[in-house]
């Protein structure tokens, strides 16, 4: 079954999926070990595992810095190769996916990384600097192993080219819900309503919403717009904050209303 089969399935059973994300290395693996359980338990549906890179353009200051500190701490991109085969093997419900820079896969090599990643049962790419007119090959061989290639809608977008992009596109589209970086809080107006009615129209894939949605109110406004919420920099803020332990009653909270 693909990644997109997969969402679509599980979206029969829940109103909104989740995808979470983290920096792998920061603070460690055994850190990320511990936090991926406490996802996996309180099911989350997708988690997309990024490898450390300098210039991670896409990100806010706070997945910046967990990139610097896991590259300073030695993290190599075989490491992460070989924890994420750990992670699909002993949670085999969640669908992982690489996120990274394309730097990263050129130096890997292209054929090998995507060879290599469908090889330790991850789903897919998220490759945010990577257009699709400069990601041919990408797209090519992607789809040659079954791996989803996730392509990006963004609120400057126009009608047209989202229906471009979500052609090359599988597994489901992310949607940018703002202009900027990842980590600054995302308003639920009437704008962003609008937008992912646009999205929707655009494309049948499954429709993920990412940048800035950090709570239950957050989720909750994307039900019956959107099909997954990403969440990002507040796992990581809520980690440094209250330690690993703190992760499954946030991840719980997010799927329910809060007591």
């Amino acid at each position: 079954m693909n990644l997109q089969e997969d969402l679509q399935n599980r979206l029969k059973q829940k109103p909104i999926l989740l995808m979470t994300h983290l920096v792998l290395g920061y603070p460690s693996f055994a850190t990320n070990r511990e936090v991926i359980a406490q996802m996996a338990e309180n099911g989350v549906d997708c988690i997309e595992l990024q490898i450390p890179f300098s210039e991670p353009m896409a990100d806010g200051p706070v997945i910046l810095k967990a990139n610097q500190q896991a590259l300073a701490s030695g993290i190599r991109v075989q490491d992460c190769f070989e924890f994420a085969a750990e992670m699909v093997k002993e949670f085999p419900a969640v669908n992982f996916l690489f996120m990274t820079y394309y730097n990263i896969v050129y130096r890997y090599g292209l054929e090998d990384f995507i060879r290599d990643a469908a090889a330790v049962g991850m789903k897919g790419f998220i490759v945010p600097d990577l257009p699709p007119e400069e990601g041919e090959e990408y797209l090519r061989l992607s789809a040659v192993s079954n791996m989803a290639a996730i392509m990006f809608f963004t609120p400057t977008s126009t009608d047209e080219r989202m229906k471009e992009v979500a052609a090359q596109g599988s597994g489901f589209i992310y949607c940018v819900a703002r202009r900027g970086v990842t980590g600054e809080h995302t308003e639920m107006d009437a704008g962003l309503s609008r937008y992912l009615t646009r999205c929707r129209q655009a494309t049948d894939l499954p429709l993920a919403v990412g940048f800035g949605i950090g709570n239950r109110k957050d989720v909750a406004m994307l039900e019956g717009k959107a099909d997954m919420a990403v969440i990002g920099t507040a796992t990581i803020k809520l980690v440094d904050r209250e330690g690993t332990e703190s992760v499954g009653n946030f991840i719980r909270n997010l799927q329910q209303l809060e007591e």
